[in-house]
C-alpha cells in the first residue's frame, strides 16, 4: 500500500524499542507494525491486516480491546480533573475508590494499595518497603531477596535483578548483590527425567534450604515469586509447590512478596493466583489485569503485618520517603475503577475459567502427538507449546535455529499473534478474557498450520 507519510521511516530513525534487535530494526531489516485499531480480541494495523491478538498485549488487555465502558470513564476523568498528586494525603474520588475495590477483592490479610504507574516501580517499591520493614524492626542486616530462575518481575536496576532470565542481566551489569537466585519451579525441564512431581518439588525445597543456609536466615528478607511463571515460559508450579516453599519461608522469617503482575484480577480463573495457589502473601505486586492496560497503572498492596511496622517506622522516623509523581494519576485510577466493574458486570472471570479450559483442551488435542512438542501446558487463560527436537528423550532444538520465533512468525503470517517466550523454543499464548471458543478454534487451528510450516 503507497502511503504519502514518513510514519514507518521516522519509526526507524527515532523510535527506541524496547525489547527489540536494535540495529536490525533501525536498518529496516526485521519487521515492523504500526497498529491503528482494535475491537474485541483482535487488533489491526494501518495496513489493514487483522490479526487475533491471542497475548492480550502483554498478558494485559484483559477485558479486551474498545471498551467504551472504560474510555468514557477516561475521558470524564480528564474533564473533571486530569492531575493532582497523592502526597502527604491527598486524594481523588477514584483513587480512593479504586483502592476499595482492590482491597475487596485481594486476599483478607491485605490492607493498604500504594500505587505507581507498572509492574517494574511496584517491585522496586516491594523491595524499598521489605528494606524499611527490617530497618525499623532493628535488622539492619536482613536485607537479601530470594527470586527464582525464569522469574519475570521487572526491568529496572532492582527489578532486573530479581529477573532471572539471561537476556536481561547481559551487559547490564546485574543481578546486583542483594539478589538470590534459586531453582524454578519448571518439572518438564528437570534435570533428572525419572523424578515424579514431589521428588522434584521436595529437590525445589531443597536447593532453597540450601541457599539460606549458605547466606544465613538472618540476612535474608524476603522471598518474591510469579504464582504461575510468566516470561519464563508460562509454567504453573507443580502440585504441592506452593505449600512447600511457604512452609521454608515461614521458618526462617522471611517474608512473601507474590507477584501478581500477569495473574491479578482474574488471569488463573481465580481473581488472585494467591487465593489459587493458597499463597500467604506479605506484599501482592499487582498491574497490567488492574487497568486492562487501557491506563498505566500498578499497585504494591501490603498485608496487615507490613502496614503496622511502616505505620511504626512514620512514628519513629516522620513520613515515609518514597513516592512517585504520578502515583495514583486519577486518569489511570478511572481506568481502573471501570474495569474491574466491567470485569465483573460481563462475568469475564467465568469466561476466562471455561474459555481457558477448551484453549488447553483443544491445544493438546491438536499437538500433543506432535514429534516436535514436548509439553503442552496452561492454567486458566494461559496456555503454552514447548517446541523439542527430539520429544522421547528431551532433546532441544539449538537456540541459534530460532525455532519458537520462526514458529510465531508463521503464526503472525496466519493471523494470529503468539508470543515466543525467552530462553526456550515456547509459544505462549495470553489471550483476553472475552475470547470466545470460535476463537480460540482458530488460534488452535492455526498454530497447529504454523507448527506444521516450521516442523513440518
Amino acid at each position: 500500500m503507497l502511503r504519502n507519510d514518513q510514519l514507518d521511516q521516522w519509526d526507524r530513525d527515532n523510535f527506541f524499542h524496547p525489547s527489540t534487535h536494535l540495529a536490525q530494526h533501525a536498518r529496516g531489516e526485521s519487521p515492523s507494525r504500526i497498529i491503528q485499531t482494535a475491537s474485541g480480541c483482535h487488533i489491526e494495523d494501518r495496513d489493514g491486516n487483522r490479526l487475533l491478538d491471542g497475548f492480550a498485549g502483554l498478558y494485559c488487555v484483559n477485558a479486551g480491546y474498545g471498551r467504551r465502558e472504560i474510555t468514557d470513564a477516561i475521558a470524564q476523568q480528564a474533564g473533571e480533573l486530569a492531575y493532582y498528586h497523592s502526597y502527604v494525603g491527598h486524594g481523588t474520588e477514584a483513587s480512593i475508590t479504586l483502592s476499595k475495590m482492590i482491597l475487596d477483592r485481594a486476599p483478607s490479610n491485605m490492607s493498604k494499595v500504594y500505587f505507581g504507574l507498572g509492574g517494574s516501580d511496584a517491585n522496586e517499591t516491594n523491595v524499598k518497603l521489605v528494606w524499611y520493614y527490617n530497618n525499623i524492626l532493628g535488622r539492619p542486616e536482613k536485607k537479601k531477596i530470594i527470586s527464582r530462575w525464569r522469574g519475570y518481575h521487572g526491568s529496572g536496576l532492582v527489578t532486573g535483578s530479581l529477573t532471572g532470565l539471561e537476556l536481561f542481566h547481559k551487559k547490564f551489569d546485574l543481578p546486583l548483590a542483594q539478589v538470590l537466585h534459586t531453582d524454578a519451579p519448571y518439572y518438564y525441564r528437570r534435570t533428572d527425567a525419572d523424578q515424579n512431581e514431589a521428588q522434584f518439588v521436595a529437590q525445589c525445597v531443597q536447593s532453597l534450604e540450601d541457599l539460606i543456609a549458605r547466606e544465613g536466615a538472618d540476612t535474608i528478607a524476603a522471598f518474591i515469586g510469579e504464582p504461575v511463571l510468566g516470561t519464563g515460559g508460562i509454567v504453573p508450579p507443580p502440585e504441592g509447590y506452593w505449600d512447600a516453599i511457604q512452609a521454608v519461608l515461614k521458618k526462617h522469617d522471611i517474608l512473601m512478596i507474590a507477584d501478581e503482575v500477569v495473574t491479578g484480577f482474574g488471569r488463573l480463573g481465580s481473581m488472585f493466583g494467591s487465593d489459587h495457589y493458597g499463597i500467604e502473601a506479605d506484599i501482592i505486586t499487582i498491574a497490567k489485569g488492574l487497568t486492562s492496560a487501557y491506563a498505566p497503572l500498578s499497585g504494591s498492596i501490603v498485608s496487615d503485618k507490613v502496614w503496622a511496622v511502616l505505620e511504626q517506622g512514620t512514628d519513629e522516623n516522620g513520613p515515609i520517603g518514597h513516592g512517585w509523581t504520578y502515583s495514583a494519576h486519577p486518569i489511570c485510577a478511572a481506568a481502573g475503577v471501570a474495569n474491574l466493574k466491567l470485569i465483573d458486570d460481563l462475568n469475564l472471570i467465568a469466561n476466562a475459567t471455561d474459555v481457558g479450559a477448551y484453549l488447553n483442551q483443544s491445544m493438546h488435542a491438536a499437538l500433543g502427538d506432535h514429534p516436535h512438542v514436548g509439553d503442552i501446558r496452561g492454567e486458566g487463560m494461559l496456555c503454552a507449546v514447548e517446541f523439542v527436537k527430539n520429544k522421547d528423550d528431551r532433546v532441544f532444538f539449538d537456540a541459534a535455529d530460532k525455532t519458537g520465533p520462526q514458529i510465531a512468525g508463521a503464526l503472525a503470517a496466519r493471523g494470529v499473534i503468539g508470543r515466543a517466550m525467552p530462553q526456550g523454543d515456547i509459544l505462549g499464548f495470553a489471550p483476553p478474557f472475552c475470547l470466545t471458543k470460535p476463537e480460540a478454534d482458530q488460534l488452535v487451528a492455526q498454530t497447529k498450520a504454523a507448527v506444521a510450516d516450521v516442523l513440518g
